[in-house]
C-alpha cells in the first residue's frame, strides 16, 4: 500500500515561491510515477506536473511551465514541487498521487490513472 503525505503549502504573495514535498512511507515508492494535482474552490481537479518512476521524464500543464519544477529523490521516498513566480490563480489544494501501475513507461495526466492520493496541502497566493 502506497501512503503519501504532502507538506510545504502556505500563504505567499504573488511572485513568491514555495516548495511542496510528497513523502511516501512504504518501500515501493521508487517504482511509481508520482503526480501533483490541484483543486481550487468550485473548480475541477487539475493535473499540474508528474515525474516518471526513474525521475528521467517530467510533464507539466502549460500554465506552470517555466515556473514549476518537479523532481524526486527515491532514496528519501520524496517528490518535490518547486513553485516559483506564483500567481493568485495558483491558489488551490495541492495533492500528490501515485500512478496505479508501477513501472509505467508514459507519464499520464488524468486523475483516474492515479490510485493513491495524499490528503493535500493548501497553497494560497495573495495579489
Amino acid at each position: 500500500q502506497v501512503q503519501l503525505v504532502e507538506s510545504g503549502g502556505g500563504l505567499v504573495q504573488a511572485g513568491g515561491s514555495l516548495r511542496l514535498s510528497c513523502v511516501e512511507s512504504g518501500r515501493t515508492f521508487s517504482i511509481y510515477t508520482i503526480g501533483w494535482f490541484r483543486q481550487a474552490p468550485g473548480k475541477e481537479r487539475e493535473f499540474v506536473a508528474a515525474v516518471s518512476w526513474r525521475g528521467g521524464s517530467t510533464k507539466y500543464v502549460d500554465s506552470v511551465k517555466g515556473r514549476f519544477t518537479i523532481s524526486r529523490d527515491n532514496a528519501k521516498n520524496t517528490v518535490f514541487l518547486q513553485m516559483n513566480s506564483l500567481k493568485p490563480e495558483d491558489t488551490a489544494v495541492y495533492y500528490c498521487a501515485a500512478d496505479r501501475v508501477p513501472w509505467v513507461l508514459e507519464i499520464r495526466t488524468t486523475g483516474s490513472s492515479y490510485d493513491y492520493w495524499g490528503r493535500g496541502t493548501q497553497v494560497t497566493v495573495s495579489s
